[in-house]
């Protein structure tokens, strides 16, 4: 995960940089002036040759210098010809112009690895400052580039993240009631039964609610897992109104004092208006505490437009990303917080329960070579 787009970055960053050097205006910085030396004041002459005898001193006795010891010590003092011009000519700067046509060597490496426009706007605009019109040092410009774009990413992966233990238990009214939506084929069910599986080994207790009563098999599916992990789903049969899944969900986990609902729903696109439909009905009958959108990390920007229209809609609480372990790119999992304002919650790393990830800033930056 994320290894690719690294190599991708420090390239790009490479190439910038070459470029940067032959591009780039050369500054001569200004050799700060020698200090004058003050010439002391010349004694008056005096006019008589008695005076000049009584007050001139005895000679002290000659020193011999070496010579080498005196070219070394005046070397030191003033630099040759050669010294001075590798002083002055230390810095070079680019234009406002210059510097968009060398960025878009690095936004071309973004854009292909999924990295959403506008985060490649705000890591342009924070770059900017530092390179335009700026004397750096030659040496110093790779340098620079990565440490703008550490500090980038950091503030794009600075978000508040759902602490969904401390929530579940801190709710004084249960249960807690999740509901997940997607699309099909997301990784969906699969998700759900990880959650619970989380959920469980941090003694919280748990029941299924298939409510997909849409999809061919949805139920059994859900059911296997519920087998496996030793939780009891709630169901009707295929067809039946998938709110009232929910409110039997709900209504079961109030009387056996269960902690949490964690409520499967029909896979489905935004602009379907009577699935979106179906889902407001489901929203207003179980009254989640959190909505979460399962959405694969390897459809890049596709997943943050899921989730800004989902959110439009009904209203997002935060993303689970599944299939990140194969997300070769890794641009999703940068842009999604910062395009969406939405956290993410999990990262689905595999096929097993256990593959299941809580987003850490400081290991992504890591990966990232940052």
């Amino acid at each position: 995960m994320l290894g690719f787009l690294k190599d991708k970055i420090k390239g790009a960053i490479k190439n910038v940089t070459d470029r940067f050097d032959k591009e780039a205006e050369v500054v001569e910085t200004k050799l700060p002036e020698e200090p004058k030396i003050k010439e002391k004041p010349k004694e008056k002459v005096k006019e008589t040759k008695k005076e000049v005898a009584k007050e001139k001193p005895k000679e002290e006795p000659k020193v011999k210098e070496k010579p080498r010891d005196l070219v070394k010590e005046v070397a030191k003092e003033k630099p040759n010809f050669f010294g001075k011009i590798s002083q002055a000519i230390t810095t070079k700067k680019i234009s406002e112009s210059q510097y968009d046509e060398l960025f878009w060597e690095l936004e071309v490496e973004l854009l292909e690895n999924n990295v959403a426009f506008g985060v490649i706007e705000k890591i342009k605009n924070d770059l900017k400052p530092r390179l335009v019109d700026v004397p750096i040092n030659r040496s110093k410009v790779e340098e620079t580039i990565e440490g703008s774009l550490r500090e980038s990413i950091s503030e794009l992966l600075s978000f508040e993240n759902i602490d969904l233990i401390k929530e579940i238990k801190s709710n004084k009214e249960k249960p807690y009631v999740i509901v997940f939506l997607g699309t099909n084929g997301s990784g969906k069910t699969t998700t759900i039964a990880k959650v619970a599986h989380y959920l469980k080994n941090n003694n919280i207790t748990c029941i299924l609610a298939a409510a997909d009563t849409f999809r061919a098999a949805a139920i059994q599916q859900l059911e296997e897992h519920g087998k496996k992990l030793s939780l009891k789903v709630i169901k009707q049969d295929y067809g039946a109104d998938p709110a009232a899944v929910c409110f039997d969900a709900v209504s079961h986990a109030k009387s056996q004092h269960i902690d949490c609902v964690l409520i499967d729903t029909s896979g489905r696109l935004h602009s379907n208006k009577d699935l979106m439909r179906e889902l407001e009905k489901i929203i207003r009958i179980a009254k989640p505490n959190l909505k979460i959108l399962v959405s694969e990390s390897i459809t890049g920007n596709d997943a943050v437009e899921q989730a800004l229209q989902f959110n439009e809609a009904i209203g997002l609480d935060a993303v689970i990303l599944t299939k990140s372990d194969i997300d070769e790119k890794g641009g999703t999992i940068i842009s999604f917080s910062y395009m969406t304002k939405k956290p993410i919650l999990f990262l689905g790393m595999g096929q097993k329960y256990d593959d299941l990830k809580v987003p850490d800033k400081k290991e992504i930056l890591k990966t990232l070579g940052f």
